[in-house]
C-alpha cells in the first residue's frame, strides 16, 4: 500500500523515539484526516507534537473509518518547527464497498501559528493554514460533475483550553472557518454545477474527564456543488492520551448523505505517535 511507509514510521516511533516535552499533555490534540493537528475532521489552531519555541518535533498517524457503504483509510506525518510552523502530508484511500472502487487523494498542508498559546495566553491561540489536495484518478469526480481534480483549502482556526472551567473540569473549544470548493472533503473533486458557498464553519468542543482522557463533539460544514444532497459531518469522540509519545482516538460518525447514499454512520479509530 502507498501509505505503508507511515505505518512503519508510526510503530518505529513507539519503539525508539522520545517525544518533545515542551507542552502540557494532550495540548496538540490528535490528527485530522487531512493530516494537520486537530480533531478527526477539523483542523485546530494547535500545531502537531509537543515542541515548544526552542524545539522541533515530528509525528505520524494512521486512521480508519467504517461507514454503512464506504471505508476511509488515512496515514500521514507532521513536522512542527519551533511551535511556529507545521508541515503535514496525508494519503487518503476512500472505498465504495458496493463496487469495490477506491478513490485516492494526497494532501499537503502548512499551518502557521499567528498568536498565543492554547493554555497560557490571555486570548485564544490563532493559526492560519492551507491544504493542497489532489486526486490520483478523477474519473469518479468527473462523472459526478466536479470541475477540478485538485484544489486548495484555506482556513483560520482559534483554539483555547480553559483549565477547570466546567465544574472543575478542563474545557477545550475550537472554531475554524474554511474557504474551500471541495466535494466530500475533496474525495469527489472540486467545484461543480451548483456553485455553493465557499466559506464553511467548523467547530470542536471537549471536556477532559481526567488529564489523560477527553470526550467531545465536532461539526464540519460541507459544500453543495454537485447537487447530490451533501450533508454536514458530525462526530462524537473519545481521546486517550496515555503519555507524550502517543494518542488514541475513537469516534462515532454521522456523515449523512454521500453521493445520494443516505444515513452514512459508523466508527472511526486513529493512532498518533510523537517524537
Amino acid at each position: 500500500m502507498r501509505w505503508a511507509k507511515y505505518v512503519t514510521l508510526l510503530f518505529g516511533l513507539f519503539i525508539e523515539a522520545k517525544a518533545a516535552e515542551g507542552k502540557l499533555l494532550a495540548t496538540p490534540g490528535t490528527s485530522s484526516i487531512d493530516g494537520s493537528a486537530g480533531g478527526g475532521i477539523v483542523p485546530w489552531a494547535q500545531l502537531s507534537n509537543y515542541a515548544s519555541d526552542n524545539e522541533w518535533g515530528g509525528s505520524a498517524f494512521c486512521s480508519g473509518a467504517a461507514l454503512s457503504d464506504y471505508r476511509l483509510n488515512v496515514c500521514g506525518a507532521q513536522l512542527n518547527l519551533f511551535d511556529r510552523l507545521e508541515l503535514s502530508v496525508a494519503d487518503q484511500a476512500f472505498t465504495v464497498v458496493a463496487t469495490d472502487t477506491m478513490i485516492k487523494q494526497s494532501v499537503l498542508g502548512m499551518k502557521v501559528r499567528l498568536y498565543g498559546d492554547v493554555v497560557y495566553s490571555r486570548w485564544p491561540q490563532m493559526s492560519v493554514g492551507v491544504m493542497h489536495k489532489s486526486l490520483s484518478d478523477d474519473a469518479v469526480a468527473q462523472q459526478l460533475g466536479a470541475s477540478e481534480s485538485q484544489g486548495n483549502d484555506l482556513y483560520f482556526a482559534v483554539s483555547k483550553l480553559q483549565l477547570g472551567a466546567i465544574a472543575g473540569y478542563h474545557w477545550f473549544w475550537n472554531v475554524t472557518t474554511r474557504y474551500s470548493e471541495a466535494n466530500q472533503n475533496g474525495l469527489l473533486g472540486y467545484g461543480g454545477p451548483d456553485h455553493s458557498s465557499r466559506w464553511h464553519f467548523e467547530a470542536s468542543s471537549a471536556i477532559f474527564l481526567t488529564p489523560h482522557m477527553a470526550v467531545g463533539y465536532e461539526f464540519k460544514e460541507k459544500s453543495q456543488n454537485l447537487g447530490l444532497g451533501e450533508s454536514h459531518w458530525r462526530t462524537a469522540f473519545l481521546a486517550w492520551f496515555p503519555n507524550k509519545s502517543m494518542t488514541v482516538t475513537a469516534a462515532w460518525l454521522n456523515f449523512g448523505s454521500i453521493a445520494r447514499s443516505k444515513s452514512q454512520k459508523g466508527m472511526y479509530v486513529s493512532l498518533t505517535g510523537y517524537f
